[in-house]
C-alpha cells in the first residue's frame, strides 16, 4: 500500500502543488483537509473539488467555525490574550485545532505522513510541527515549501507544467492570512519598515478617519465567555463575527508592529482584529470589576505567559493545561455587562454592570452617604510605611 499524506489544504497556489508534488516525489496518495475557521473568500466546496482535480485521493472540508469561537478564541479572550501586548494570536490560535483535524483525518484515512506549506522563516511551521508531536508523534511531517526551498516562481511553473486547475497569474503583493478572530498582512513594500500601510492592505476595517455616526454596544459575558450583543444571546462564533462588521466599520482593531517571532527574527505584521480587540477590551474592563486585586496581578503574569505559550506553538504542553485550570478558576465572578461605544479606530468602554461587583459605591463615593472609614487610613499608612522607614534611617547611617 502506498504511503497517504494527509496535507492541510487552503486551496492557493502552494498547497494546490503540493498535492502532485508529493504523489510525485514519494508515489504517495494525497487526502486533502481543508478547515473553515471563519476566513471567508471561496466558497469551501469549490475549495474541496479543486484538491481532487488537483489529485488528491480524497478531499475534506471541515466547517470548524463554532468550534474554533468556542475553544480557541475563548480562550484566548479569558487570557486577554495580546502578544508584545497588541497582537491577539489570529494566526496562532487556529493552528492547533487545524492540527486536531489533520490528525483525525490521518487516523480515518490511513495517513503516515502530515503535510503543510508552511516556510523554514515563519511561525507556523513550529505551531503545526509541536502540535502534531504532541498528538500523532507516529506520523511523519514532509513541508514541501521549507524542504524543498520553493520560490513562488519555482511553484507557478510547475503548476503550468502540471495543467492544475488554479489561477497561478494573479500575484498579490502580500502574504495573508485570515479567519474569524482577525486578518494578518506581511510581505511586500510592507518589509519596509518606514513605509506605512495603505488603505487597500485592510479588508476587515474601514478607514478609522471616515465620517460616520459611533455605535454603542452593550456585551454580555457568563463567567468571561460573552453570550450576547444588545440582549440579543448568540454563539461566540456569531459574536465576533457581528462585532467583526460593526466595530471593522469604525476601523477598530489595526494593528502595525515589527514582531518578535519564535524563529528568532524580527518581522513587519499588520493585523486587522476588530471583533477581537472590542472584546478584550471588554473582558478586560468586566475583570476589573469583578476580579480582587491579588487576583488581578497574578492573572495579568498568567495572561502574558499564556500568549506567550500559544504564540510559540504549545497548545497542547503540561504548563499551558495548567494555566488553563487557573484561568478558568479566574473567571469564576467575570459575568455582567459592558458598554462601549464604537468610533474613529477605538472601542472605548462607558457602562458597567454586574451583580458579581466588587465596586463599592458607598465605599468609593466622596458625597454623602460615604461609608469608609477615613480615621482607620493613618494608622494604615503608618505601618505600610514602615519597612522603608527603617530602611531609609539605616541607609542614612553609613
Amino acid at each position: 500500500m502506498n504511503d497517504r499524506v494527509v496535507l492541510a489544504y487552503s486551496g492557493g497556489l502552494d498547497t494546490s502543488v503540493a498535492i502532485p508534488f508529493l504523489a510525485e516525489k514519494m508515489g504517495a496518495e494525497v487526502v486533502a483537509v481543508a478547515v473553515d475557521v471563519g476566513q471567508g473568500g471561496e466558497d469551501m466546496e469549490v475549495i474541496r473539488r479543486r484538491a481532487i482535480d488537483c489529485g488528491a485521493v480524497e478531499s475534506v472540508v471541515v466547517d470548524a467555525r463554532e468550534e474554533f469561537a468556542a475553544r480557541y478564541c475563548v480562550p484566548a479572550l479569558q487570557a486577554n490574550a495580546l502578544y508584545m501586548d497588541r497582537y491577539p494570536l489570529v494566526s496562532a490560535l487556529s493552528r492547533p485545532l487545524i492540527v486536531e483535524h489533520l490528525v483525525a483525518a490521518a487516523r480515518e484515512f490511513g495517513g503516515t505522513h502530515v503535510s503543510h506549506g508552511c516556510t523554514g522563516k515563519g511561525n507556523d511551521q513550529v505551531r503545526f510541527e509541536a502540535g502534531l508531536a504532541a498528538l500523532a508523534p507516529e506520523l511523519q511531517v514532509i513541508a514541501p515549501a521549507r524542504d524543498h526551498a520553493w520560490t513562488r516562481d519555482k511553484a507557478i511553473a510547475f503548476a503550468e507544467e502540471k495543467g492544475l486547475p488554479i489561477d497561478v497569474t494573479k500575484r498579490s503583493p502580500y502574504s495573508i492570512d485570515q479567519n474569524i478572530w482577525g486578518r494578518a498582512i506581511e510581505t511586500g513594500f510592507l518589509e519596509d519598515i518606514w513605509n506605512g500601510p495603505s488603505e487597500e492592505v485592510y479588508a476587515y476595517t474601514a478607514d478609522p478617519a471616515g465620517p460616520r455616526e459611533p455605535d454603542e454596544v452593550v456585551i454580555t459575558f457568563d463567567r468571561g465567555v460573552p453570550v450576547a450583543l444588545d440582549g440579543r444571546a448568540l454563539t461566540p462564533f456569531e459574536i465576533i463575527a457581528e462585532l467583526n462588521d460593526r466595530a471593522g466599520a469604525h476601523g477598530v482593531g489595526r494593528i502595525d508592529l515589527v514582531e518578535d517571532r519564535l524563529v528568532g527574527i524580527k518581522s513587519r505584521e499588520i493585523y486587522e482584529a476588530p471583533g477581537a480587540i472590542t472584546l478584550i477590551a471588554a473582558h478586560m474592563e468586566l475583570e476589573n470589576v469583578t476580579v480582587e486585586r491579588d487576583l488581578a496581578r497574578f492573572k495579568r503574569g498568567v495572561d502574558q505567559r499564556w500568549t506567550e505559550l500559544v504564540y510559540d506553538g504549545l497548545w497542547t504542553s503540561p504548563l499551558k493545561r495548567a494555566l488553563d485550570a487557573f484561568i478558568a478558576e479566574a473567571q469564576r465572578h467575570v459575568t455582567g455587562e459592558i458598554r462601549m461605544i464604537l468610533h474613529g479606530g477605538r472601542a472605548v468602554v462607558t457602562g458597567r454592570r454586574s451583580e458579581a461587583s466588587l465596586y463599592d459605591f458607598s465605599l468609593a463615593t466622596y458625597d454623602t452617604g460615604d461609608t469608609f472609614d477615613q480615621s482607620s487610613a493613618k494608622g494604615f499608612v503608618e505601618l505600610w510605611s514602615l519597612p522603608s522607614k527603617i530602611a531609609a534611617a539605616r541607609d542614612t547611617r553609613r
